[in-house]
């Protein structure tokens, strides 16, 4: 499936998309140390959510897809050089609502779990 949406995002660090289906996305992200936040290693949580939304966006798929709001939790610390994979599911449709389920797992360890509220108007939200 072709990809329709954030035609321009840095997949250095949101994700590259590994399947796309209609209302489904696998995205996977390496750790790196530019995403470092102090000497442990560990990795600011901002990048993690930006994989989980970049997930949701390509599940929905359509060009004008903005995130309205997100209610997430960040399960187990991630250091540099962990690999993620987001999974993201479109679960419901309310009204103009676009509900996605985002999983976001290290291994078969699950490290992130998310839902995420989209909307896709008929026009980009800046025109």
């Amino acid at each position: 499936m072709e990809r329709k949406t954030h035609q321009k995002i840095n997949e250095k660090y949101s994700g590259t998309p590994l399947e796309l289906k209609e209302n489904y996305a696998k995205v996977k992200l390496t750790m790196t140390s530019e995403m470092i936040l102090d000497d442990t290693r560990l990795i600011h949580g901002g990048f993690i959510f930006s994989l989980a939304d970049y997930a949701a966006m390509l599940a929905i798929n359509k060009p004008t897809v903005v995130l309205g709001g997100a209610n997430c939790r960040f399960l187990v610390p991630i250091k540099e050089g962990d690999e993620l994979v987001a999974e993201a599911m479109l679960a419901n449709v309310d009204g103009k609502k676009l509900i996605v389920d985002v999983n976001i797992k290290r291994g078969a360890e699950v490290v992130f779990i998310g839902e995420f509220y989209c909307f896709a108007p008929e026009k980009h939200v800046l025109n």
